[in-house]
């Protein structure tokens, strides 16, 4: 799949150190953001001293760590936001998140569009596809371009996303990182959600959920 060439940057931050991503398309001045957690303000900084346009705000699902910038990102920039409708009550539901954790958050604007298994979102000359990815959340997606995809909570370096919030389903996890990630070459970059990035030969070789008995044929 031919996506251009992209620049990811991460900003890190916040009670569940979220990593929220602003990704640009080189040479187009165009870029999106992805997840915008605590550290939004940050991140849109850096885009404004880049001149960048964003274009796009892609939730990977809507858990609070990962939307709680979502009302500042849209008054700055002004770009829809967009989400797989399985995570649309979890999105409106974000105050109440708040509560079950000790903290507050501002709540979040009207969703602007859906996201589904097979979309393209294109942004200059780049294009990143969707993949429907739940376990860890019912309407949890990941984000795939050439080389790289942004994997939200579904797999971290050294583990996997957590199921016992609602919605979470651990033999569902597993079989959509077996089916939608560690189909991808092993060379592929992945940028998770919380932690260092990672690639998919690794996570493979050496995350103990992915190998062995807990990684094999009954989650298949």
């Amino acid at each position: 799949m031919s996506s251009g060439e992209m620049i990811v940057r991460g900003f890190t931050g916040g009670p569940f150190a979220e990593n929220a991503y602003l990704v640009s398309c080189v040479g187009s001045g165009k870029a999106i953001v992805i997840d915008p957690g605590a550290t939004i303000g940050e991140l849109l900084s850096v885009a404004e001293e880049s001149s960048l346009d964003v274009i796009a705000i892609v939730l990977t699902h809507a858990h609070i760590d990962h939307i709680d910038g979502a009302a500042e990102a849209k008054r700055r920039t002004g770009a829809p936001i967009s989400l797989h409708p399985a995570d649309e009550q979890l999105y409106h539901a974000a105050p109440l998140q708040g509560q079950w954790f000790g903290v507050q958050v501002e709540p979040p604007p009207p969703l602007d569009g859906h996201l589904a298994d097979g979309d393209r979102i294109a942004f200059g000359g780049c294009e990143l596809e969707v993949r429907f990815t739940p376990g860890h959340a019912p309407g949890h997606v990941v984000l795939v371009g050439e080389g790289m995809a942004l994997v939200g909570d579904c797999v971290f370096n050294g583990s996997i996303g957590r199921t016992d919030l609602p919605g979470g389903d651990l033999e569902t996890l597993m079989k959509s990182i077996r089916q939608q990630i560690l189909t991808l070459p092993d060379e592929t970059v992945l940028y998770p959600g919380h932690g260092p990035e990672t690639t998919v030969g690794h996570e493979r070789a050496t995350n103990p959920y992915l190998v062995g008995s807990l990684g094999g044929s009954a989650f298949a």
